[in-house]
């Protein structure tokens, strides 16, 4: 299944005011693994950005003042996102926005008609998900990242890809802790770590498509393996592991 974890940046609060994207960000997920592919854009708004708002993304009107506007890069954005089930943190809120720049952009143009979004892709909430799991408590991105144990300590505003990649590893572990594995050999094996609920870690991994290394065990997991074998053999009698090393079965 291909899964776009999606999420925007505007001007203001509601888009009904005349408020519009200035930044979207989306990483793709195939069968629940990161491919490395992104959508990045910043959009010139072609109007003012509140002050509310640069004060949580740190867009300017100045940084968005030489970027193209929706019209010209609709297409592309569209190409990425069609077909595919858009995993958003409080998705009503970005897909009002992504309808109605559509909406104007079909106004202006007519054909082809863009949209709208939720007749050609799935859409998954992963604010409602969060709710329904820890009902009456703090459910925002910065709690579920608390909550689940993921590093957003990069943090310090909103930013559009950058929540994208962060709820990417969120709703893995809300979802079972799956590690996210990238094919982008430009992502680092140590960078982007993070833990979720259940102890795993979730880690982008740089490898090329079809190798997967099997890291040998150091003395001190040795160690702690056979010390680990002693104890089954003293509770139970017998370890069945010794059994399957000398080539017995276990029936």
């Amino acid at each position: 299944m291909r899964q776009i974890i999606l999420d925007t940046e505007t001007t203001g609060i509601d888009p009904r005011e005349g408020h519009r994207l200035v930044e979207i960000g989306a990483v793709e997920m195939v069968n629940r693994r990161l491919t490395g592919n992104t959508y990045h854009q910043y959009i010139n708004p072609e109007r003012e950005i509140e002050a509310e708002a640069v004060a949580v993304h740190g867009i300017t009107n100045e940084r968005v003042a030489d970027e193209p506007v929706f019209a010209a890069v609709a297409d592309d954005f569209w190409a990425f996102i069609e077909g595919a089930e858009l995993v958003i943190h409080n998705a009503p809120f970005d897909v009002g926005f992504m309808d109605h720049e559509f909406e104007m952009l079909n106004r202006r143009r007519g054909e082809p008609r863009l949209g709208p979004v939720a007749e050609h892709c799935r859409i998954l909430d992963t604010l409602q998900m969060a709710r329904d799991k820890h009902p009456g408590q703090r459910n925002n991105l910065d709690a579920l990242c608390k909550r689940y144990e993921i590093d957003n300590g990069h943090r310090v505003l909103h930013g559009a890809l950058l929540d994208a990649e962060i709820l990417a590893d969120v709703y893995l572990a809300m979802t079972g802790g799956q590690t996210a594995l990238s094919l982008d050999a430009s992502a680092g094996s140590g960078e982007g770590a993070a833990t979720g609920n259940t102890g795993l870690v979730i880690r982008r991994l740089a490898l090329e498509p079809g190798r997967l290394g099997v890291p040998s065990p150091n003395e001190a997991e040795l160690a702690a393996h056979q010390a680990k074998l002693g104890r089954i053999r003293e509770a139970a009698g017998e370890c069945l592991w010794d059994r399957l090393a000398k080539g017995g079965t276990s029936s």
